[in-house]
C-alpha cells in the first residue's frame, strides 16, 4: 500500500512515482507539515528498489508551486524544513534516481528552487517562472537556487531572474534552459511520462552513475580532478549483470533484460 500524506499524493505506476504538491487552496504553497511529507516521500522513493524514475508536479491548473505559505508562517513563526531542505528535495545531494519536474502553472520563490533541484522539466504554456523575493526586501536563500541557478542556466539568465524578480513565460523560461519542453496543458503529464519511459528503457544503474558523474564533478573546477574522481555508482555498474546484459543483448539483438544490480 502507497504511504497516505495529507499535503502530497504518492502515486506509483509500476518503476514510475507520480509526486503531487497538494495544497491547490494555496497555490501548493508549502508549510512546515508540507516540507516535512515530502521528505519522506523522497526518502520512499530514493530506498525502494522498484522505483526508479519520479515526476514531480502541482495539483489543479494553476500553480506547480509558489514557495513558502506566507500565511502560515505570520501566523506561527515556524521556518522549520527538514535536513533535505525545501520540499525535501533542495538540499538532497545523494539521490541519483532522476527526477522530472512537470509544472503545471505558477513556478515561483520555492517552486523556482524544486524546479532547480530536479533533473528535468517539462512545463505547461501557460506555466510562469520567477523569483519574486527582491521585490518584497528578501533574496531566494536557503535553497541552494543562486548557487544551482547560474551552473544550470548561465550567469547572464541567472542573473537576470535572481536580480530583477521579473516573471517569465514558458517559452522565455526554454529559450534560458530552465526547461526542456513546453506542452499544453493537458499533455503535461503525459509528456514527463515520456521522458520517464525513454528513462526506464535505459540500465537503471547507468542512469545513476550517469548522473552522480555529473553532479559530483561539479562540485570540482579542475576538469582533470573530475575526471580522476571516484564514483561509488559507476564502480556499482561496471561490476553489475546489466553490464553483462547490456551488449550480450546488443549482440543478440534483443531486447536488455534489467536487473538493477
Amino acid at each position: 500500500m502507497p504511504p497516505r500524506y495529507r499535503y502530497c499524493r504518492y502515486e506509483t505506476h509500476g518503476p514510475l512515482l507520480l509526486l503531487t504538491l497538494d495544497r491547490p487552496k494555496v497555490l501548493n504553497a508549502l508549510h512546515p507539515a508540507a516540507h516535512q511529507e515530502l521528505a519522506d516521500a523522497l526518502d520512499r522513493y530514493a530506498s525502494d528498489e522498484h522505483l526508479r524514475v519520479a515526476i514531480i508536479t502541482g495539483s489543479g491548473e494553476r500553480a506547480f508551486c509558489v514557495g513558502t505559505d506566507l500565511k502560515a508562517l505570520a501566523s506561527s513563526g515556524d521556518h522549520t524544513k527538514p535536513a533535505t531542505g525545501f520540499a525535501g528535495i533542495t538540499h538532497r545531494f545523494d539521490l541519483w534516481k532522476p527526477v522530472i519536474a512537470a509544472v503545471n502553472g505558477a513556478c515561483l520563490g520555492g517552486g523556482m528552487e524544486i524546479l532547480a533541484a530536479c533533473d528535468m522539466a517539462v512545463a505547461s504554456h501557460h506555466a510562469r517562472f520567477g523569483l519574486p523575493e527582491p521585490r518584497v526586501g528578501l533574496a531566494a536563500l536557503g535553497g541552494g537556487l543562486l548557487q544551482r541557478l547560474p551552473r544550470q542556466i548561465g550567469m547572464k539568465h541567472a542573473m537576470e531572474l535572481i536580480l530583477t524578480g521579473r516573471t517569465i513565460d514558458a517559452q522565455r523560461a526554454l529559450s534560458m534552459g530552465l526547461i526542456n519542453q513546453i506542452v499544453a496543458p493537458e499533455q503535461l503529464l503525459e509528456a514527463a511520462h515520456a521522458l520517464a519511459a525513454d528513462i526506464l528503457q535505459c540500465a537503471p544503474l547507468a542512469v545513476q552513475a550517469s548522473k552522480q558523474v555529473v553532479l559530483q564533478s561539479l562540485r570540482q573546477a579542475d576538469l582533470n580532478s573530475t575526471m580522476h574522481q571516484d564514483y561509488p555508482m559507476a564502480a556499482r555498474m561496471l561490476a553489475s549483470q546489466d553490464a553483462v546484459e547490456g551488449p550480450a543483448a546488443f549482440a543478440e539483438k534483443r531486447q536488455a533484460q534489467w536487473q538493477g544490480r
